[in-house]
């Protein structure tokens, strides 16, 4: 089994902790009073990938290292819609994560503990 490099595990808590306060600061909004909103469902599932995708990188799987590149690719396109700033942060943090995830050691580490998942 190979050591799971520093960089999965930072990478993966962060995106376990901003889901987790993501799912609790947006299960607020779920109320019996007012309308209903689908749309914080969407937010909810989408902020529980984060914490999958994290929770399942820490393990060892190569697909939630893709999930995880994914999920801050669709911050991307959202930043496109909102403020440049918002934009740049979360370019940036694309390519940081990219660059760390799949940097060779990394990816030898996904090859090395779970070949076929």
């Amino acid at each position: 089994m190979n050591k799971r490099p520093l960089a999965v595990t930072i990478i993966s808590w962060l995106f376990i902790v901003a889901g987790a306060i993501g799912l609790a600061y947006h299960a607020t909004e779920l109320t019996a009073e007012g309308p209903f909103d689908s749309e914080v469902i969407w937010v909810l599932f989408v902020r529980l990938l984060a914490v999958a995708g994290g929770v399942f990188m820490l393990r060892g799987y190569n697909w939630a290292r893709w999930l995880l590149l994914a999920w801050i690719a669709y911050h991307v396109i959202l930043s496109v819609f909102h403020s440049l700033s918002e934009l740049v942060m979360h370019t940036l943090l694309l390519v940081v994560i990219a660059y760390f995830l799949f940097r060779p050691r990394v990816s030898a580490y996904f090859r090395g503990i779970r070949a076929g998942a």
